[in-house]
């Protein structure tokens, strides 16, 4: 039986290089102490921003310097401790950063405090005194908005203080599933045992053309999972409860309100989102499983089988340094300077794609002002690896373009924005490798592929914001969040979707413990948002070329400077009809159909 490597027996080449941020970890340890000392560089102007537009200036320029050195600092902790959550010193490392920026945040929450307590107009005012304040009107803007929830200066600055406590679930999820569960091993068709980890199931063994293996670690991966889930039962229900009760504390009509409004996003964008894919997506995945069990001559068509491949027999394998030359080849239609940022990440070891125990799961990326990109995955020599890839340097290439032409303070976009730049690179990819290959097996493979793009976007995570939108529907009529309710919730959730085609098993109801998006607030839906909009913006690249491109690459420059509507907007979307929502979900429906027909 093959062995899970620890992180000290991975090719450093295979790792990311995190000297770029700091040379070494003492380098790290002065800075981080060096922080704490100059959290004072900022707090000088506390109760001093009723004196002037200067000052107000002087204090949000400071504040910026800070913010950028606390993410430095965070970042590098951070980065450890997700390539080897195991290791005692990452663990402690990444617990002093957060001792930190809760520091460093509940000293800062004055800020916030003495602007919304300034007079009516003082704002605008202090904007046509001191010009360089336009670059934060938009900010202002957005916090002054929130005027009505905000609390007392004094109760702001401890809620703050409390964020490392608070964030505890979120802790408590992560370290159980990377540093304490272990799996039994599966046997495969020819009857051999193989290891099963988080990382192996999900990246490998779920989308693996050996049926026995694809259901065995199915059943190893979920027998580990049943024993932890009254403890994640009880981390998420914890979170869950803390937002409710901020949501109240706050005066928000309930905790989606409140989760929404930093995403600027109406509950119609929201409910749009999970309504029309929901109803109008799933006749296409039933029709989608079901030609999965006629092809592959399946007994049945269980959970574990939704993502086999349609032809086993034609699975291109690819390296990592192959994937990188592939998605530079894709993305080059976005010009040189976006193509720049996609060679540095893979010459300069901005990926880490090991895979190794301990290593956090699934794939992300972090940008890090004043350095650059991060990306994690754990590279299983897989195309549908590339996808993923290519999604991450999608984030990257949005957050250094955004960096570049952007205030700290304007760089990142609304939530409901964020997966659009990434999902777009999946889909710029799948039209790469179409326009270069006639072989009609191929074809199919890379249709397969990008219906993994949708699967992914379009159902798993759809159907998590699903389970949110309920969980918290619950959860403000005060009903405990248990595992016997989140096992009955996502059984429903899946049935309803799938209906009879699709085996949902006991096992398959624990699904809701797979994935961290739930401690992101209101993020799983949001992969649906996306990808909706840069199916759309996808369209208009083919049918208008460069003038599409061009108005996509002033988008991402944008960052956060405009809300997503207006970004849309700009990109040529609008996402405040339902109608991007219904021709996204008719293109899957098409291309099931064109798939249909292949075989």
């Amino acid at each position: 039986m093959s062995k899970i490597l620890t992180r000290a027996e991975v090719d450093t080449e295979t790792t990311w290089n995190l000297n770029d941020i700091f040379e070494t970890k003492e380098a790290w340890e002065a800075e981080l102490n060096a922080v704490r000392q100059d959290i004072s560089s900022v707090t000088k102007y506390e109760g001093r921003l009723g004196e002037g537009a200067d000052t107000l200036l002087a204090c949000l320029f400071a504040q910026e310097v800070l913010q950028g050195r606390i993410n430095r600092v965070g970042a590098y902790a951070h980065l450890h401790q997700s390539g080897d959550s195991i290791n005692p010193e990452n663990q402690m490392n990444a617990a002093k950063a957060r001792d930190l920026t809760s520091e460093v945040s509940s000293a800062l929450t004055f800020i916030k405090s003495e602007i919304i307590a300034l007079p009516d107009g003082t704002i605008d005012q202090y904007i046509m005194e001191q010009p360089k304040l336009r670059e934060f009107e938009r900010s202002l803007g957005l916090l002054l908005q929130t005027k009505p929830h905000r609390l007392t200066a004094e109760t702001e600055k401890v809620l703050a203080s409390f964020g490392e406590v608070l964030g505890a679930p979120y802790r408590i999820y992560e370290r159980s599933k990377l540093a304490d569960m272990t799996f039994p091993s599966a046997k495969n068709g020819r009857g051999e045992e193989v290891p099963v980890s988080f990382a192996l199931y999900e990246n490998k063994y779920v989308e693996s053309p050996d049926t026995d293996l694809r259901r065995n670690s199915f059943r190893a991966f979920s027998e580990t999972l049943y024993k932890y889930r009254n403890t994640f039962a009880e981390a998420y229900g914890t979170e869950v409860k803390r937002q409710v009760i901020e949501s109240r504390l706050r005066g928000y009509d309930s905790v989606t309100d409140m989760l929404l409004t930093p995403q600027q996003v109406t509950t119609e964008m929201y409910n749009n989102i999970l309504n029309i894919l929901q109803e109008e997506l799933a006749p296409h995945m039933r029709k989608y499983a079901a030609l999965k069990k006629r092809v592959l001559h399946l007994d049945e068509m269980t959970f574990a089988d939704l993502k086999a491949p349609l032809d086993p027999d034609f699975i291109p394998g690819i390296s990592f340094q192959e994937a990188g030359g592939l998605i530079k080849e894709a993305l080059s239609i976005l010009g040189p300077e976006y193509g720049e940022i996609v060679s540095d990440a893979f010459n300069n070891r901005w990926v880490d794609y090991a895979d190794n125990a301990g290593k956090r799961t699934g794939a992300f990326c972090m940008s890090i002002p004043g350095v650059h990109s991060y990306i994690l995955i754990s590279w299983a020599d897989s195309m549908r690896g590339a996808f993923t890839l290519a999604h991450e340097v999608g984030h990257a290439g949005h957050f250094m373009l955004a960096s570049k032409y952007q205030r700290l303070t304007n760089s990142r976009p609304s939530l409901y924005f964020i997966e659009a730049p990434s999902t777009m690179n999946e889909l710029l990819l799948a039209d790469h490798l179409l326009a270069r290959s006639n072989d009609p097996r191929m074809r199919r493979w890379v249709i397969s592929q990008l219906l993994g793009t949708y699967f992914h976007n379009f159902v798993t995570h759809l159907l998590e914001g699903e389970l949110q939108r309920r969980v918290y529907d619950l959860a403000m009529k005060n009903v405990p969040i248990t595992a016997v309710k989140l096992c009955e919730l996502k059984g429903d959730i899946l049935s309803s979707f799938w209906g009879e085609g699709v085996v949902i098993d006991e096992d398959t109801k624990l699904t809701w413990m797979r994935q961290p998006h739930y401690y992101r607030s209101l993020y799983p839906y949001t992969y649906a948002a996306g990808l909706t909009a840069s199916t759309a913006v996808a369209q208009l690249i083919r049918e208008e070329g460069q003038p599409a491109v061009d108005r996509w690459l002033e988008v991402l420059k944008a960052g956060g400077s405009m809300s997503p509507l207006e970004l849309m907007k700009l990109a040529g979307v609008d996402m405040s009809q339902p109608d991007p929502i219904r021709s996204a979900a008719a293109y899957v429906g098409s291309l099931i159909d064109e798939l249909e027909s292949l075989y």
